[in-house]
């Protein structure tokens, strides 16, 4: 089992939207893939970050079977489909991969 973390700092605002509601249509997105990709276990977003420090504005933790499946969830259109979007409105992004 792998298990990828991903955090994120978003811009404050992208046309209009604020990134408190880019925040929950990341959470709403990314937890919709839960089902529809083959291999992920597990998939869970969240954006009420309790520190400051460092900077976070939205956590994602997913489990996959191994690293293939990792992969296979990397490039799978409707993941690459809500990356195409997180590009959009984070200013800065972190990630880490590791077995469990």
């Amino acid at each position: 089992m792998v298990r990828h973390i991903v955090w994120w700092t978003l811009k404050e605002e992208v046309d209009g939207v604020s990134a408190q509601e880019n925040a929950e249509k990341m959470k709403e997105m990314l937890e919709a893939l839960m089902g529809r990709i083959e291999g992920l276990q597990h998939i869970e977003v969240g954006y009420k970050i309790l520190t400051d420090d460092p900077k976070v504005d939205v956590i994602l933790c997913s489990e996959h079977d191994d690293a293939e499946a990792l992969a296979h969830y990397a490039t799978h259109p409707e993941h690459l489909a809500c990356v195409e979007f997180v590009k959009t409105v984070v200013s800065s992004r972190q990630a880490i991969d590791y077995e469990i």
